[in-house]
């Protein structure tokens, strides 16, 4: 559960980061890094891709700053996910909604810009 967010820190399960993570059903990988920053490429999920979620969450930052390709929303689409893009603050509280109906829930967040 996402308790808190702010620019730049997030607090998961009472928690604190303070870098881009991605957040899986079992585990928070922090320090997720894409490879142009601002904008998100499919290589930039390989991993939750391999995960196969029900839905795909993108945080894409606290002003909303990066971008999600045509190239991301078509993969992701041709895999039968769901994918939900938006600010950042208002993903973590889709987040908190989705996972307590029980769905397979994956969230990438950008905490910054």
């Amino acid at each position: 559960m996402i308790d808190s967010y702010d620019f730049g820190e997030i607090v998961i399960d009472g928690r604190r980061y303070f870098r881009d993570l991605i957040l899986f059903p079992e585990r928070v990988e922090s320090g997720w890094w894409r490879r142009e920053g601002h904008n998100l490429s499919v290589e930039d999920l390989e991993e939750v891709l391999k995960e196969k979620p029900e839905i795909l969450i993108v945080g894409t930052g606290y002003a909303g700053l990066m971008k999600v390709s045509k190239e991301v929303r078509d993969r992701v689409k041709a895999l039968g996910i769901e994918l939900i893009v938006q600010r950042t603050e208002e993903a973590c509280r889709t987040y908190n909604n989705l996972i307590q109906s029980g769905r397979k829930v994956v969230a990438a967040l950008h905490l910054t810009c």
